[in-house]
């Protein structure tokens, strides 16, 4: 049926509130920078550096080289100074933040029948963090040790969801036709905009987020459990 599946992370394999999430992660690492900036005028400059990189739309520079370049002109600081403190947290700190997120019970399963049926397995996360990041968000999930074909990264990205370049460089990565690709997510508009290339989609009504409530078409949906069914029935990979 398909040959790979896109899977997102956050509110579709792991199980976290995103807005709660988010607020806890910047009032953890902006304490990291006080002697650097003020927390509050940090957390406003690095919003708006991530920011830009979400609307960036260019191919000339991957998601890490957009954020750094205006996070550097924003704080007036080099990246040398800045990048050991960024290093330091993520090791450190940002572990401490799994106690804000809980596991899928049936996550581990489902990629383990995509992979045993033939199938690549992509984890297309928004590129918005450090691979190191996202691996210990892997490792919250319980499936970090998983040989995934693809796990998208803010270093080997240039484009974020919901801009149909991200799911086209995924393509062009993998060698893949849309038709061959179904995306699996929880947001009904970063993850079904897969559809706008011909990517299947199937949305996950677990952690459901539809921001404004606007009407929405996936051509699949339920829950992990019905996604996890509609996996095994689907048999082998072609």
């Amino acid at each position: 049926m398909f040959k790979t599946l896109l899977f997102d992370l956050d509110g579709t394999l792991l199980s976290l509130n995103r807005d709660e999430f988010v607020a806890r992660y910047l009032d953890s690492i902006a304490p990291r920078f006080a002697h650097l900036l003020e927390p509050a005028v940090f957390v406003k400059k690095l919003l708006q550096s991530t920011r830009t990189m979400l609307l960036n739309r260019e191919a000339a520079q991957t998601n890490e080289e957009v954020f750094w370049e205006d996070f550097i002109t924003r704080t007036g600081l080099s990246r040398e100074i800045l990048l050991p403190v960024f290093t330091d947290y993520y090791e450190r700190d940002f572990p401490r933040l799994q106690r804000y997120a809980r596991p899928e019970p049936l996550a581990r399963g489902l990629i383990e029948k995509a992979f045993l049926q033939g199938r690549e397995v992509v984890i297309a996360t928004n590129p918005v963090f450090p691979e190191m990041a996202i691996r210990q968000r892997l490792k919250w999930a319980g499936i970090a040790h998983l040989p995934f074909h693809l796990i998208t990264t803010y270093e080997n990205t240039h484009f974020c969801k919901p801009h149909p370049e991200y799911y086209a460089e995924i393509l062009n990565l993998l060698g893949r036709r849309p038709g061959e690709c179904l995306m699996v997510g929880n947001d009904t508009r970063e993850d079904l905009a897969a559809a706008r290339l011909g990517i299947a989609t199937y949305l996950v009504k677990n952690n459901l987020i539809n921001d404004g409530g606007e009407p929405y078409e996936a051509d699949f949906e339920g829950y992990l459990e019905d996604l996890y069914t509609f996996i095994c029935a689907a048999g082998a990979a072609p």
